[in-house]
């Protein structure tokens, strides 16, 4: 099944999800959010901005919270990471492709 996803676009990152559309509609601040996962404000802060990636750890915390699966939310991260990773195409030029081995 192919993406309607515009692939030159990077995929938005799991924590803007969390800060543009769940806290708004759970009515909770980065500071109630962090007390009720378990983690600090600035873990928290650093995921609603996309400062860093989300783990499965915290995949599951937010699962618990927002009644979803922690595997939609890994997805959206693995989403990120391999359009981040496939920016460069220079880094992969060296591996050539095992045909019939």
């Amino acid at each position: 099944m192919e993406s309607l996803r515009d692939p030159k676009r990077r995929p938005t990152h799991p924590g803007e999800i969390l800060r543009e559309d769940v806290l708004p509609a759970l009515k909770l601040t980065q500071g109630e959010i962090a007390a009720r996962l378990g983690v600090s404000r600035l873990s928290v802060s650093e995921l609603l901005h996309a400062k860093r990636a989300l783990s499965p750890d915290m995949a599951v915390r937010i699962g618990r919270l927002t009644g979803t699966s922690p595997e939609s939310w890994l997805r959206m991260q693995t989403a990120v990471d391999l359009w981040d990773v496939q920016q460069d195409p220079k880094r992969y030029r060296h591996i050539v492709q095992a045909v019939g081995q």
